[in-house]
């Protein structure tokens, strides 16, 4: 199965992603949860991005905070409403969120 799964909340418990297998997993960060996709200042990033996962994060929910692609991980890609679209329509079969 492909599953994408949308991640709002910056609270997230990484053990519900644990227990989720796919044979791919996307992540699309939106709301509070574009925060898992910024550079900490030690340069770390969030254990989110630690996941065997592709990573997305709306370009929309970035600005509104005030922040820019230079904020980001390297392995996070900038998407737009109608990316999510076509994610949805055309690399994964299941959606869930978290």
């Amino acid at each position: 199965m492909k599953l994408a799964v949308f991640v709002s909340d910056y609270r997230l418990n990484v053990d519900t992603l644990n227990r989720l297998n796919p044979a791919k997993l996307g992540i699309i960060l939106v709301q509070n949860g574009v925060y898992h996709a910024t550079l900490k200042e030690n340069g770390a990033l969030s254990s989110l991005l630690g996941k065997n996962a592709d990573f997305y994060v709306l370009m929309d929910d970035l600005e509104t905070r005030g922040l820019a692609s230079k904020d980001i991980g390297s392995n996070v890609k900038i998407i737009s409403y109608g990316d999510i679209v076509d994610l949805i329509f055309n690399d994964y079969e299941k959606t869930a969120w978290l």
